[in-house]
């Protein structure tokens, strides 16, 4: 079911109920916790439930910013790209407002975005932190794949509106890379499970041309996971971690 398209959650959940089900495991399609997409898809299925539906019962799958699974299919559907060679690799995730990170509550307040070095290590607003979820997800993937510092960066796309969010920007990257002289650059977008208009158009097209315009010779967008065998696979070791190989048996 999708958010703000069809089918919707609410035609899901009716479908569903005409099934028989009553007791529901909602998976996100978003490994990063974030208020705007994380948090406003698991409002709406409980607002609907609670409507529509009040027999059922719902848990939630965690964000999975570090589950192996998404790590391992993330990182195996990146590999094929990386074995031709290039200067840089741009780790490219969506942006939200920086109020979203520092707002969430009185911890974020105090801690979220007051030192550069805020999202290292563990610290308990990690739990609900989209920058420091993002950041963790890129070093378990450089990990995985052997990368050096110098072989990669993060950036924040699709930035609305005049209010402050996460920085630095794709597109300032995508010029400072030119003018540094990167020629050969390659861009994934983990924060999308799903090739949509923000990595097709935004950076596959947009963003490439920008690019090449400044100087640079080629940028390659790394297709997301999509419809992969091994994404699918992963989703189902999710499922089974966290309901104990439970869902679907009687």
């Amino acid at each position: 079911a999708m958010r703000y398209q069809n089918p919707s959650i609410g035609s899901a959940l009716e479908k569903l109920a005409k099934q028989g089900v009553d007791d529901l495991l909602l998976i996100p399609l978003f490994p990063h916790y974030a208020m705007s997409s994380f948090e406003t898809a698991v409002e709406r299925v409980k607002e609907l439930i609670s409507k529509n539906h009040k027999g059922m019962s719902l848990k939630v799958q965690p964000p999975y910013y570090d589950h192996e699974g998404y790590i391992e299919a993330l990182s195996n559907s990146m590999r094929p790209y990386l074995e031709e060679p290039f200067d840089k690799l741009l780790f490219s995730y969506h942006s939200i407002p920086k109020r979203h990170v520092t707002n969430y509550n009185a911890q974020t307040k105090s801690h979220c975005l007051k030192t550069e070095d805020c999202c290292e290590g563990c610290h308990p607003v990690h739990d609900v932190c989209y920058r420091a979820q993002c950041l963790k997800t890129t070093q378990a993937v450089v990990e995985r794949l052997g990368l050096k510092p110098e072989q990669f960066a993060i950036s924040f796309q699709s930035r609305l509106g005049p209010e402050k969010w996460l920085t630095p920007t794709t597109e300032n990257e995508l010029d400072r890379f030119a003018k540094e002289g990167i020629k050969k650059l390659l861009v994934v977008c983990p924060a999308f499970v799903s090739d949509c208009l923000e990595t097709l158009e935004e950076i596959g097209i947009r963003g490439k041309e920008e690019f090449i315009s400044k100087g640079g010779e080629s940028l390659q967008l790394i297709p997301c996971m999509n419809e992969s065998p091994e994404w699918i696979n992963a989703l189902e070791s999710m499922v089974k971690d966290f309901t104990g190989d439970q869902v679907g048996k009687v």
